[in-house]
């Protein structure tokens, strides 16, 4: 469980179009680790490269190397597929299936994956992972019912509870509280200082107060301007950015002077 990712170099094109460039970062195990930087600056591309989620796009692709515990997961011969399931994604707006019950959400990644599984292993799964995602208590007595029928900040925590019950080693989360009202939004932050304990998480956010709160070192991403690439400006603990970033961009982007 939990990996450490390195970037060497990595370019990430659309077509002909070079959108994030020459990123190289090292991101610890069981640790989070916040994007933050004005829109358009290519973090969430960026967090996208993480699983090849991008490469669904026509004409995505990446140059550069993409290691997960020393692995480049661009290899030849390596199926993205696997990489998916060792990379989990959860995404800004909450997406249970919705013609799916809360448990068969749940084990969704099982069955796209063909895996097989008794009745008492799919319970044990879903409790698990459902208890992972602070869920269970709130749900166990409906486990039959849509997974549409939740509140936002519990369909979340369901879509957190999908991601982990596969057990992949990294947890990518795109703001994935800017759809949820401030309670919600709590919830999800206690819960991702839970997952690091166990998961290696990579938060995407527009919320300075959060990355502040939640992460421990934060990459800063800048764009000099319309159809120039996106670029890492600077990443560090997360309490030297906020307090005492290196650059002058940081700097005027974390005391809101731009962005």
């Amino acid at each position: 469980m939990s990996k450490h990712i390195e970037t060497r170099d990595l370019n990430v094109y659309y077509g002909e179009f070079l959108a994030v460039e020459g990123v190289n970062i090292s991101i610890a195990a069981r640790s989070v680790t916040a994007f933050i930087g004005p829109s358009g600056c290519g973090k969430t591309t960026f967090l996208r490269t993480l699983n090849r989620m991008h490469e669904v796009l026509p004409g995505a692709r990446v140059e550069g190397e993409l290691l997960l515990d020393g692995e480049n997961i661009y290899g030849t011969g390596v199926d993205p597929v696997t990489v998916r399931s060792m990379v989990g994604m959860v995404f800004q707006r909450p997406n249970p299936f919705p013609t799916m019950s809360i448990r068969e959400n749940v084990l969704a990644g099982y069955k796209l994956n063909g895996a097989r599984m008794s009745k008492s292993q799919a319970d044990d799964v879903v409790e698990e992972a459902l208890m992972g995602a602070n869920l269970w208590n709130e749900v166990k007595e409906r486990l039959d019912k849509p997974g549409s029928g939740l509140s936002g900040g519990q369909q979340q925590r369901l879509c957190i509870a999908r991601t982990i019950a596969v057990k992949p080693d990294v947890i990518l989360m795109d703001e994935p509280c800017s759809a949820l009202d401030p309670i919600s939004t709590l919830a999800i932050e206690d819960l991702i200082h839970e997952l690091k304990q166990e998961y290696t998480v990579v938060i995407v956010t527009h919320n300075m107060q959060q990355a502040a709160r939640v992460s421990e070192k934060t990459a800063f991403f800048n764009i000099a301007g319309t159809g120039k690439p996106g670029k890492m400006i600077e990443y560090d603990e997360t309490a030297t950015i906020f307090n005492n970033p290196n650059n002058e961009q940081t700097e005027r982007y974390v005391s809101g002077k731009f962005g």
